[in-house]
């Protein structure tokens, strides 16, 4: 994609995360990093100059001369660097009070403060990467599983750029034909081939297309995860569960039924999905006030679930209670899970596992951790399903921004479909054309308006 505008200004921040940390980076980009790095950095054996992507061991002083730490510097020379700037970097002890110091240091000698996301920004700008690998910078930092990282970590590869430039190099061919027909207007019928256009539009756009919408639903999945609700009765091992699920003790245990009076929630990873797991209060009849807004809210999480997983006791016959809360149930995509089978044995769960005939089971002893890999095996399957057969290789979903300007995009190519098919001027049919080329040029950054740049480099943090 071609560079914009360079930018004459020289930025700083901290790169490393707040904290103590045994290695801080002070990260600086800009034409004045260099000149900035000679004023600041005393190296231990004294040279005229720095040799790109070398590291030099020396100290940082404040403007009094007074040494603030020891660090590891170096100066990488543009092109070849994150931003296409000069970079300097100055790597300290990870003492936070030391890197601010360090940081003043370097804002007296001449950059400013990054906004967030800055250097990225600059590295879209200066056109190292596209707009969908900056992206996925911040989907990186920010994803919660093994799942998430591989999707960051191709769509920042190109996956999903490479995918949006077959699209519009097929879209562009198509115009060019269509620009010749407008130059020609006479012979419209003979250059424009509608259905070799309408053939290239179909297999070439809108399938694409198509199934790229159906992958952002996927990668919703991979990115933000599934909820999935503990229901059942009081006492039947909800807390249990989650304790073995979790392998903690998240959940207070005991034989007096209500012990659970709110909503418990943790993140766990299944199979590299993220799952918001939510452990309700027991729902039965009772006079407790307390104990009736844990009920309430319980209520609301199972409306809320993706998921269910509905416990019940093995050990005894179903009671109205369970029936009830099955029933309440009827709507949701749920797992049975048959509780505390080393007391029910094999012939009593099957009489409670009768009563679910259609329903997807798991036995389990939650208490001692027995059954529990097979039903986070159940769970990632259910997940699977609900993702309408979702490849687990999946390596180019795009994100919610993405998908809505798919959809746009498609719209315009159907439209645009209907134009052809109308024996429409050539000169409409570029409109339409236009339109859809726009709209991919969105996703990539060729042609995202400031403010949507500015809104989506606003969510990284300062150093990034």
């Amino acid at each position: 994609m071609a560079a914009r505008p360079a930018i004459s200004d020289t930025i700083a921040a901290i790169a490393t995360a707040p904290g103590t940390g045994g290695i801080g980076i002070i990260r600086i980009s800009g034409p004045e990093s260099a000149a900035i790095l000679h004023r600041l950095f005393t190296p231990y054996r004294p040279h005229s100059s720095f040799q790109s992507h070398k590291l030099y061991y020396g100290t940082i002083a404040d403007r009094s001369g007074v040494v603030l730490d020891e660090v590891l510097a170096v100066f990488m020379q543009a092109p070849h660097t994150y931003t296409r700037e000069d970079v300097v970097e100055l790597h300290s002890h990870g003492s936070y009070l030391v890197l601010q110091a360090i940081l003043a240091e370097v804002l007296t000698a001449g950059a400013r403060v990054a906004d967030s996301g800055e250097f990225t920004k600059r590295a879209f700008l200066s056109g190292r990467i596209d707009l969908t690998r900056a992206e996925a910078v911040i989907e990186l930092l920010q994803a919660r599983t093994s799942g998430g990282v591989r999707l960051a970590a191709h769509q920042l590869q190109g996956a999903l750029y490479e995918e949006i430039v077959s699209i519009r190099d097929a879209l562009v061919d198509i115009l060019a034909v269509v620009e010749v027909a407008i130059d020609f207007p006479d012979d419209d019928v003979e250059i424009l081939e509608v259905d070799h256009l309408l053939s290239t539009l179909r297999e070439q756009v809108e399938h694409p297309l198509v199934r790229l919408i159906e992958l952002a639903d996927q990668g919703k999945v991979i990115r933000e995860g599934v909820k999935v609700v503990i229901a059942g009765r009081p006492n039947v091992g909800k807390s249990s569960l989650l304790n073995g699920l979790l392998h903690e003790e998240r959940a207070l245990v005991t034989e007096i039924p209500g012990t659970t009076r709110d909503t418990i929630e943790e993140l766990i990873s299944v199979r590299g999905i993220p799952v918001h797991l939510v452990d309700t209060a027991g729902i039965r009849a009772h006079d407790d006030f307390v104990e009736e807004l844990g009920i309430e809210r319980a209520r609301r999480k199972l409306q809320e679930a993706d998921l269910v997983l509905f416990v019940v006791d093995a050990s005894v016959s179903l009671t109205e209670l369970d029936r009830e809360l099955y029933q309440f149930l009827e709507d949701k995509k749920r797992i049975v899970v048959l509780n505390k089978l080393d007391i029910a044995g094999d012939d009593q769960a099957d009489r409670v596992g009768r009563e679910f005939p259609s329903d997807v089971q798991v036995r389990i002893v939650a208490r001692e951790g027995m059954g529990l890999d097979d039903l986070l095996d159940t769970i990632y399957q259910a997940i699977m399903d609900e993702g309408d057969g979702m490849n687990e290789q999946v390596s180019c979903a795009p994100n919610l921004r993405h998908k809505m300007i798919l959809e746009k995009t498609l719209s315009a190519c159907r439209q645009l479909r209907e134009s052809l098919h109308l024996g429409a001027p050539a000169d409409l049919v570029a409109v339409d054309l236009q339109a859809a080329l726009d709209y991919l040029g969105d996703i990539v950054g060729l042609t995202t308006p400031d403010d949507v740049l500015d809104a989506l480099f606003s969510r990284f943090c300062i150093g990034k």
